[in-house]
């Protein structure tokens, strides 16, 4: 693992993040980011010695990054539905400030292996709480029964398709604009609400 402490380190993975986020890894080149960032092929090189190793360092930087932003969105959240609501809050959030984290989840789950392995680890510890969370709800007669895992995998493809898949938007009609966001948000929250939560009397 690369230890980035430097400005020009940090600046080739932010600009690799947007890359990698938004256009894909397969069509970002090193040479790309090198004349996007007004540097040498060679300085990336000297950080990163290879595509594959400066995408390692990306997807570890942004799993840590993703993890911080949802564990804060639980310091504050309540019980039950309200930690399920803050968790899509905050996620919402950062389709609107960081557009190319979001992107990343989703082309590192399209390359597969070793990729998605890397990222998977990383964020095992969040998903085993979240499992643990719903299947507690779930005991607690507060959630419809279910396959805690599966309902899990369900939440995640529907929150990040709403804020990632833009050109499937599109074809619906839908603008991706930050009016557009909140209305997705506020659909997802009904529709998870209206899926997960049993209403007392």
């Amino acid at each position: 693992m690369w230890s980035v402490s430097s400005t020009t380190g940090e600046r080739i993975l932010d600009q690799a993040l947007d890359s990698f986020g938004s256009r894909g890894y397969d069509v970002t080149s090193l040479d790309a980011l090198a004349h996007d960032l007004e540097i040498s092929k060679q300085t990336i090189l000297y950080w990163f010695p290879s595509k594959e190793a400066l995408m390692v360092a990306v997807i570890a930087r942004s799993a840590d990054e993703l993890s911080g932003v949802l564990e804060s969105a639980l310091t504050n959240a309540g019980e039950g539905w309200e930690r399920v609501e803050a968790i899509v809050r905050s996620v919402f959030r950062l389709a609107a400030r960081r557009p190319a984290l979001l992107g990343l989840l989703r082309e590192v789950a399209r390359l597969g292996p070793p990729a998605a392995t890397q990222m998977t680890e990383a964020l095992d510890p969040l998903v085993a709480r979240a499992t643990g969370f719903l299947s507690d709800e779930m005991d607690a007669g507060r959630m419809r029964k279910s396959d805690p895992r599966l309902l899990l995998l369900a939440m995640y493809s529907t929150v990040i398709g709403m804020v990632t898949e833009v050109e499937v938007l599109r074809a619906l009609g839908e603008e991706p604009t930050a009016r557009s966001l909140v209305r997705r948000r506020t659909d997802v929250l009904e529709l998870l609400r209206s899926a997960l939560v049993i209403e007392e009397g």
